[in-house]
């Protein structure tokens, strides 16, 4: 069975840094992030949180395009944000889980180019210094959404506590692979 891939890859007139794409998403948070066309549409943050769970059961991952490049860095972020609300100390409130999560999103982290990234060996780095910052400035507000709407899903039973269906994920390894 494949893994399922981006259904931004068709998208006409995309903008890229590096190979990567940079996708318009649903946001309040400052940025250089282009704003969705249509405010009720899925965002590529919603297809991360959709394809997650599926996605991180693979090893594989078949690179069809550039929307899958994004795709891939916001899974194992997902991935990196589950693991931290695991190893706290006690089971985090939704505010500590947020406040965590946001912390963890503007934390300095590597994008494709510099040496600790993950992925160098299928990321282009980006052409210039300035498609880098954008790139880093663009990552970082797509990470601050998809934290907020991350401790959205994990406590949106209403407990007080993450989701055990979120949780039991925090351990696998999206083509055992991590961003930290």
């Amino acid at each position: 069975m494949p893994a399922y891939h981006s259904s931004f890859n068709e998208e006409p007139d995309m903008r890229q840094a590096g190979n990567m794409a940079i996708l318009p998403i649903r946001t309040k948070i400052r940025g250089p992030a282009p704003l969705a066309a249509d405010p009720d549409s899925p965002d590529i943050i919603d297809e991360t949180l959709d394809l997650f769970r599926a996605n991180s059961l693979f090893r594989n991952f078949e690179i069809k395009g550039p929307a899958d490049r994004t795709l891939i860095v916001l899974i194992l972020y997902v991935s990196d944000c589950l693991a931290k609300i695991g190893t706290a100390r006690t089971v985090p409130t939704q505010i500590e889980a947020s406040k965590t999560l946001n912390t963890l999103s503007v934390d300095n982290f590597p994008i494709p180019g510099d040496a600790n990234f993950a992925l160098n060996a299928h990321y282009a780095a980006p052409s210039s210094r300035q498609d880098a910052d954008y790139l880093r400035q663009y990552l970082t507000q797509v990470r601050q959404e998809l934290a907020a709407r991350l401790v959205e899903r994990l406590y949106a039973d209403g407990t007080g506590k993450p989701s055990k269906w979120w949780m039991s994920f925090q351990k696998r390894r999206f083509m055992n692979r991590s961003l930290g």
